[in-house]
């Protein structure tokens, strides 16, 4: 075995480098001085609600193509073939359901964190298990996505490890702190063109360097790595297209609907509708990238064949093998190994930044401003900048943390997965079963943990100690940490020898990664429904307006209307009102008493009901129609409750 052969980078690649974060401080600081300059918090977390279509379908492209990602994706497919392509089938699904599901719930009832949703739905304790969950899920992943590709450029290229750490960390979190969201959505539009920029370049100079993309295809047929539709329906094959067509549309759930991070970019567009555009901008976005990440595992083994870096000892693991490529292909190009390391980087910026933000806003919105309701606009902003300094900080603290880990590394990377699924089951059961009652709801959210941890560590203590015997390739390892295993990989001869196929827990455990969050997910719905139904489920008079989605309604049309009231299947979703559709839709809160009124100032309601008293039936009819429709409701249980 040959040692780990460094190539050096030249000063042209460090003045690219230093650009990339150059200019991302910049932008960060252009929104810290200009507009409003940050003084609120609606401005410092939510953009205003301002953002246009294009820079938010770009930002949520660009918060989870990380840079582990970009090094994932060409080494799966180099290894294993393009089977992972057929990914991109569950894109339809999995962002036209957030597009006409997730975003009119979460827009309309304008919230600003996602897991206020949680509040309205059930209570106080159901949103802080939520919020707590995420925050654990976050502070984990961020530390390694900014740790791993480092840690990977270090290994080939001898790019200081910590200096690269520092340096993207106190960046991102300068731009953070002072720019808000504003800052972060223009970033990521800026890093989202400098990764295509860096994919394309090694893409096109490589396939050139291999006699053309005509040529790559071939010698990609010829190696067997043009994978045909694999229709296996076994959960336990690793990628067929059923785990990634269908599991993957769970994965795209947690990640495009429920995920603070991406519904803050959707609270952040000027409308719904624009929100919703920028999910249908995002679909042919991700299919590109997917492609590209395809095209570039193919070049490489166009470039390898069957003797892979890997194989010969010039790296040690998956990940630098593709960073290995980059700097063979870009050998005598001055300049593009830095445009690649900036594309690197620019995932992990892109990815970090929304993390930062939006662990800031669930901290301000969910375990600070419901304790402390009298605080100062300015104080609150101030306080909003401090946690993103804050969890920058913490950031490099789990950085740290991820260097002395080793190989626990790849856990960490399933921690995010196995996170996940338990909060879109947590979502998916308070929008679409109107019975589901909070104790169900925290039951049911600890189950899904329960269960996903027990498969995850599970998956992971069986792979170690099968690699320990025999280095094989897992069934369970995803492209995520795939490119951090430490396994050694021993060619696709050892992936056709029979195995036995695995029994009882075993089976469990060897459960292709691609179905964890559909598992994870309808274990908390199961449940949570069960334990609802036993300890009493919700009445409709109960509900929020507008907190469920009226799926089970049109699916159960042909039950008669008694049956579906019985099972609170009638409940519309909060309407569009036609008449002032420019009118700010109203946020339903619950007071004391239980009835449902909504978030507006005082005196206008005095003056409404005033007006409201004074008014003749008729012209009581039409207000109502010119209503919110969380208004229109409170008026109802008002004169229900009279």
């Amino acid at each position: 075995m040959g040692e780990v052969v460094q190539m050096h980078f030249t000063t042209v690649d460090y003045v690219i480098f230093a650009l990339l974060l150059v200019a991302s401080a910049g932008i960060g600081l252009f929104y810290a001085f200009s507009g409003g300059r940050q003084r609120t918090t609606q401005e410092f977390l939510m953009a205003d609600r301002s953002m246009s279509c294009l820079p938010v379908s770009l930002s949520l492209l660009a918060t989870f193509q990380s840079a582990v990602a970009i090094l994932g994706a060409p080494s799966e497919v180099y290894t294993f073939g393009t089977q992972y392509w057929f990914l991109g089938v569950s894109y339809f699904l999995g962002l036209l359901i957030p597009a006409h599901i997730f975003i009119p719930v979460f827009y309309r009832l304008r919230l600003s964190s996602a897991y206020e949703y949680l509040e309205l739905r059930f209570n106080k304790t159901v949103r802080i298990c939520g919020t707590v969950t995420f925050i654990f899920q976050m502070v984990i992943y961020m530390g390694v996505v900014l740790y791993a590709p480092a840690l990977a450029l270090n290994a080939v290229t001898g790019f200081d490890l910590w200096g690269a750490v520092l340096a993207m960390g106190l960046v991102c979190t300068l731009y953070t702190a002072l720019g808000g969201l504003k800052a972060v959505i223009w970033t990521d539009v800026f890093q989202t063109v400098v990764m295509f920029a860096g994919q394309l370049a090694v893409i096109v100079v490589g396939a050139s360097q291999a006699g053309g993309i005509a040529e790559v295809w071939k010698k990609a047929i010829n190696g067997s790595r043009i994978a045909g539709l694999d229709l296996n329906p076994d959960p336990l094959e690793r990628h067929t297209f059923w785990t990634l067509g269908v599991g993957g549309v769970f994965l795209m759930l947690a990640l495009y609907g429920v995920n603070q991070a991406q519904v803050q970019r959707y609270l952040s567009s000027r409308t719904e509708k624009e929100a919703i555009m920028s999910c249908y901008v995002v679909f042919p976005c991700q299919q590109v990238v997917l492609c590209l990440g395809c095209l570039m595992g193919l070049v490489m083994f166009a470039r390898y064949g069957e003797d892979s870096p890997l194989e010969k000892g010039y790296v040690k693991t998956n990940d630098q093998m593709v960073l290995y490529f980059v700097m063979d292909v870009f050998r005598d190009l001055p300049g593009l190994p830095g445009l690649f390391v900036a594309c690197l980087f620019s995932g992990a910026l892109s990815t970090i930044s929304s993390a930062f933000n939006s662990l800031a806003t669930v901290t301000m919105e969910d375990l600070i401003k419901p304790y402390f309701p009298n605080m100062t606009e300015a104080k609150a902003t101030l306080l909003s900048k401090g946690l993103a300094l804050v969890y920058g900080l913490v950031c490099l603290a789990m950085a740290y943390l991820a260097s002395l880990m080793g190989s626990v590394l790849q856990a960490a990377f399933s921690i995010f997965g196995m996170v996940g699924g338990p909060l879109l089951g947590l979502f998916c059961l308070g929008m679409f079963f109107p019975w589901a009652n909070s104790i169900g709801a925290v039951v049911g959210l600890v189950a899904g943990l329960a269960m996903a941890f027990w498969i995850g560590i599970g998956s992971f203590v069986m792979r170690m100690s099968s690699t320990s015997l025999v280095p094989t390739l897992n069934a369970t390892v995803p492209p995520l940490f795939d490119n951090m295993t430490t396994t050694v990989m021993t060619g696709l001869a050892t992936a056709t020898t029979a195995k036995p196929r695995p029994t009882g827990v075993e089976a469990l455990y060897s459960l292709s990664y691609m179905w964890y969050s559909a598992h994870n997910s309808t274990t908390v719905v199961v449940v949570g429904l069960i334990v609802s139904l036993l300890t009493g489920p919700m009445k409709e008079k109960e509900l929020t307006p507008g907190t469920v989605f009226p799926v089970l309604g049109t699916l159960l049309f042909f039950l008669p209307e008694r049956y579906r009231e019985k099972l609170c299947c009638i409940t519309p979703l909060t309407q569009k009102p036609k008449e002032i559709s420019t009118q700010p839709y109203q946020m339903a809160k619950k007071d004391s008493s239980g009835a449902t009124y909504c978030k507006e100032d005082a005196v206008t309601k005095d003056k409404e009901t005033e007006s409201d008293k004074a008014q003749t039936d008729d012209d009581d009819l039409e207000t109502r129609m010119a209503l919110p429709y969380c208004q229109l409701s409170s008026h109802t249980v008002q004169e229900t409750a009279l």
